[in-house]
């Protein structure tokens, strides 16, 4: 194994676990989510790079195919539970709740039977 490839690993592995204390030690919801979100998807890229430089070109390929799902498709997943959270949880600690006043306007909050 070569020393980039060896050292994007521990890079990579350093970043997932940094992502798992937060996840672990913050308090709200969102805050976890937030540690989940951001630094997954580039511990990821960067073990993912790692793994890419060993494993050759088709290795890469497949390496390569799993980061461009991820980084398509983990923002939408992160967002939907970010919305899911803020609407089944008190939001009393917020200073100013603008999501509620945003939906109201464009009319896409759906009724309270559809929330169940």
């Amino acid at each position: 194994m070569t020393v980039l490839a060896e050292a994007l690993l521990i890079l990579g592995a350093f970043i997932a676990a940094l992502a798992g204390i937060g996840i672990v030690r913050f308090s709200s919801s969102y805050a976890r989510f937030h540690a989940a979100g951001k630094a997954s998807p580039v511990a990821f890229l960067v073990a993912g790079l790692g793994a890419g430089i060993e494993l050759g070109w088709v290795g890469a390929g497949y390496v390569f195919i799993a980061a461009a799902a991820m980084v398509l498709t983990l923002p939408v997943g992160v967002h939907l539970l970010f919305r899911a959270v803020h609407r089944t949880t008190d939001n009393a600690g917020l200073v100013a709740d603008e999501l509620i006043r945003a939906e109201a306007l464009s009319g896409v909050r759906p009724s309270a039977e559809s929330d169940v």
